[in-house]
């Protein structure tokens, strides 16, 4: 490898860049690596580019030099896919923070790649639309760091992932050459769709800028039950007759095994359990145009599955707060934390499997850490499912395992080893478990085409 003048190219990169885009030292060593993790930023320095324009300038030079560099945005990922080394350059999108426009007749909206997901979501609403994609990081994670992982949620079973609310994207290529396919169109068959080659990406193809993003209209009524049920089997039923009944608005369908509902609801955990002691529950969450009609209907409908024994107790939310309250019980995953740094994961599974899935999984993990703690919960309706397991410290050879129990029956199942989270580090080994090798071929092609010298997340999703 070519031997890199790092202080020099930092010094060059210190004349490119406006004040205060290059941070060195504790500037660096002071931040933390990410969410839920204990250790700091290992890397030679943060630059903070304040336009498309900075960062074409700091790509140009560090394919110049041969250096490589990691694209940071809200810090919120879960498999190691902004960890840096010593000797790499983080590139923070965090000063590239504008909203640029919201065209309210188009229900368009125009970022930079900096601004936080929530910042989005209440420039939409002020402006009576709405930006669907929500998660529980929605006040750190940023868009740009959403469209690279192709993020999910909890509306990604009405609204669909990141990939679905994009319509335009600026991304600055390797060597610092800007593809700009800025359009506001639902509807441009005109070759290739380029912009979705970088969606899910994770910052290994490009660096995204800025982005076009398509809103709905704000929808008038907003339904909110916690329901129990007596098996899974309940559960599939509920989903689909719901999906019916409600015509389209069923907007979440939430899943919490009884550890986990248990957890996020005791006495400690900040929350109040609202249903007594059940195999399963789920959340449920509607956005209608009349809110007097859905109301009631949401009522009736749940009131014939009670009748039928398809559902066993229901709490529905009356208002607001009581609808907050609800969602803060799934949203209250940081309990897990109890015991110890845990180990995460999130894979997807056909729906008619999972509960076969789930059993096999955590009877292979039970049998292996007897004194572990376990926890299920998910985005079931678009059969996305979390797992957390609590078994002591952070140990490689414990993290193998664990792997194994997840990962190793989901080629029979024919699931992913990442339904929301993307692939990072942490993933990487196990690729081959949900891509065939013609895919595999195909990521190394157009990594190889787009960044030859390898410096855009080096070591991330896919080795070449």
């Amino acid at each position: 490898m070519t031997h890199i003048d790092l202080s020099g190219l930092l010094d060059q990169l210190e004349h490119t860049l406006s004040p205060g885009g290059v941070l060195r030292g504790t500037d660096v060593s002071g931040r933390s690596a990410g969410i839920w993790r204990p250790d700091t930023i290992a890397a030679a320095a943060i630059l903070r580019p304040r336009s498309t324009a900075e960062v074409s300038q700091v790509l140009a030079l560090c394919h110049q030099h041969q250096q490589p560099i990691v694209t940071h945005g809200g810090l919120t990922g879960l498999v190691g896919g902004a960890l840096t080394q010593p000797d790499e350059i983080v590139l923070s999108l965090e000063r590239m923070n504008q909203i640029e426009e919201l065209d309210r007749t188009g229900r368009t909206l125009t970022a930079q790649a900096g601004v936080p997901l929530q910042a989005i979501q209440d420039a939409s609403a002020a402006a009576d639309l709405l930006f669907p994609l929500d998660l529980g990081a929605r006040g750190s994670c940023t868009i740009g760091g959403n469209m690279a992982t192709n993020a999910g949620g909890n509306r990604v079973l009405r609204y669909g992932m990141a990939r679905s609310q994009l319509l335009g994207l600026e991304v600055v290529l390797a060597d610092g050459s800007v593809v700009s396919s800025m359009t506001k169109m639902l509807k441009n068959n005109a070759g290739y769709d380029i912009k979705q080659m970088f969606v899910g990406s994770e910052g290994t193809l490009g660096v995204i800028t800025r982005v076009i993003l398509r809103l709905q209209p704000a929808p008038a009524s907003h339904q909110v039950a916690l329901v129990a049920c007596p098996d899974f089997a309940a559960v599939t039923q509920i989903l689909n007759h719901l999906d019916a009944a409600f015509g389209g608005t069923l907007s979440a369908f939430e899943v919490m095994w009884p550890d986990f509902y248990t957890l996020v609801s005791d006495a400690e955990s900040g929350c109040r359990a609202p249903l007594g002691d059940y195999p399963l529950y789920v959340l449920l969450d509607t956005l209608g145009s009349d809110p007097s009609r859905d109301k009631a209907q949401f009522e009736d409908v749940l009131g014939d599955l009670l009748e039928q024994g398809t559902i066993v107790d229901a709490v529905i939310a009356q208002t607001k707060q009581e609808a907050a309250e609800l969602w803060a019980l799934r949203d209250n995953v940081e309990q897990v934390f109890r015991f110890g740094q845990p180990y995460l994961f999130d894979v997807s599974v056909p729906i008619a499997d999972m509960d076969v899935y789930r059993q096999r999984v955590l009877a292979a993990w039970e049998q292996d850490f007897p004194d572990g703690h376990f926890y299920v919960f998910g985005h079931v309706g678009d059969g996305n499912l979390h797992f957390c397991a609590s078994v002591g410290g952070y140990d490689e050879t414990i993290k193998a395992c664990l792997d194994e129990g997840i990962y190793g029956p989901l080629k029979e199942f024919h699931g992913s080893i990442s339904a929301e989270h993307g692939i990072g580090e942490e993933k990487k080994a196990w690729l081959a478990a949900c891509r065939s090798d013609s895919e595999i071929a195909l990521m190394r092609a157009l990594k190889t085409t787009l960044d030859p010298l390898t410096i855009l997340n080096r070591g991330k999703v896919i080795d070449i």
